[in-house]
């Protein structure tokens, strides 16, 4: 018989088929089923844009233009092709001047669509950067220095778009309000916690309720300085995104090909058939890295000592989108930061192993997805000379990983599910 998959090998293949599942040529095919075939013009934005209208184009079966931007060395593999769309790459996560031309011809092309042409949007996580055009009272390093600011003070993903929303003339609905009355199908792979279309790449074919009054409300408690201009125009409402019922927008199909949850089971089958159970504790979880670490660890130590809530062995699977808090000079980092948090919670616990990486491949600011945990981690860090709670305190998860030779590389995965959070408890006691 072959030999059982050691913990780390496990966690391993878990996050891979999370990846592989959630990739567009195996997603987008089935979504497009009972879609008239007719010319698109098709438009996109995220880290999936790429694969996405590669698939697209594959599966179609008539003529196709437009123009997709993802993130740089995130578009074709060799021998996919797009057809007549074009693939553009800009800055990710901070906008570059690549996302603001790519937000105008975005905005240009949509204006465009012919009355024999449905607008296709394609639409992933990370296309709030890629894609971007302020309104006419801000400049653009003005919108970038905002939310820029937003993401080291550790707002959560809703308050950084509810601002974006309502300073762009693209996000909030704008891009499909530039094709009326063309139809508009929206396919999209699922980065936030909750699902909704709004807040996946800020939503820019999808109706908004949230207000002007609901971002002025988060720049000022985050204590953001932008133009009086600006602050006038959010204060009058007078830049309202779209909302709910506007004539502007006509009836939008908005088909989800790929969500954390969906993720999620793929990976809880991996662990089913090694032969653990698998308790999924949810698909959106948010909050503070090192502090939502801290809870799950507690969950952790009494499924170890005390088989409960659960028994062992089995494994813990979460996702959704922590935030850091970046205080220190490291890098930052959320499923770092979390693993690095969960390690000094566990205190070397023996027989509790666990993984945390983005499925974008790219946690934080790093090429880097995430990191794996092993009781003997902490121990190992000590005979470094490394000092775990100092590297929490200075925000430094990458280094302390990469140290230890636990870093996850995996390159740009090409898709976007978010987190992958996953704590395997081994009651059998086997050897890594």
């Amino acid at each position: 018989m072959p030999a059982e998959p050691s913990p780390r090998r496990l966690l391993e293949l878990a996050f891979t088929t999370v990846c592989q599942a959630a990739a567009p040529y195996l997603c987008l095919p089935p979504a497009l089923a009972g879609l008239q075939r007719r010319p698109a013009v098709v438009l996109g934005a995220g880290k999936a844009a790429a694969s996405m209208a590669a698939a697209f184009h594959a599966h179609w079966g008539a003529p196709v233009r437009g123009m997709v931007v993802t993130r740089y060395e995130h578009g074709l593999l060799p021998g996919e092709q797009c057809g007549g769309i074009e693939v553009v790459e800009a800055g990710h996560p901070s906008p570059d001047d690549a996302s603001l031309a790519a937000g105008a011809r975005l905005l240009s092309l949509a204006a465009g669509v012919g009355r024999d042409e449905t607008l296709i949007c394609l639409i992933s996580g990370g296309g709030s950067s890629l894609a971007s055009q302020p309104l006419p009272v801000l400049t653009f390093e003005q919108k970038r220095a905002a939310a820029n600011f937003l993401i080291r003070q550790g707002a959560d993903i809703r308050e950084i778009n509810c601002v974006r929303k309502h300073l762009s003339l693209l996000k909030g609905g704008r891009l499909a309000v530039a094709a009326h009355p063309a139809p508009v199908a929206t396919f999209v792979i699922s980065d936030v916690p909750g699902d909704d279309p709004v807040d996946i790449a800020s939503g820019p074919t999808v109706a908004d309720a949230s207000t002007s009054a609901d971002a002025l409300a988060v720049l000022r408690r985050y204590r953001i300085d932008v133009p009086a201009r600006a602050l006038d125009l959010l204060e009058s409402g007078a830049g309202e995104s779209l909302k709910p019922g506007d004539p502007r927008l006509p009836d939008i199909e908005t088909r989800f090909i790929a969500t954390p949850q969906m993720a999620l089971e793929a990976a809880a089958q991996i662990a089913r058939d090694a032969g653990y159970d698998v308790h999924v504790l949810g698909d959106a979880i948010e909050g503070e890295a090192r502090d939502v670490a801290k809870a799950m660890a507690g969950i952790a130590l009494q499924v170890a000592r005390r088989g409960q809530p659960f028994k062992a062995p089995c494994v813990l699977l979460s996702g959704g989108e922590t935030t850091v808090t970046v205080r220190g000079s490291g890098r930052g980092g959320r499923n770092v930061e979390f693993l690095l948090s969960l390690g000094i919670a566990l205190d070397g616990e023996p027989g509790v192993h666990a993984m945390a990486g983005d499925t974008d491949g790219v946690d934080g600011q790093e090429e880097i997805a995430g990191a794996f945990l092993a009781p003997d981690t902490l121990a190992r860090a000590w005979a470094r000379g490394i000092h775990p709670r100092e590297r929490l305190d200075d925000n430094d998860g990458h280094g302390f990983f990469g140290a230890l030779g636990d870093a996850v590389v995996t390159g740009p995965t090409l898709t976007n599910v978010n987190d992958f959070r996953a704590i395997l408890i081994d009651g059998r006691q086997r050897s890594q």
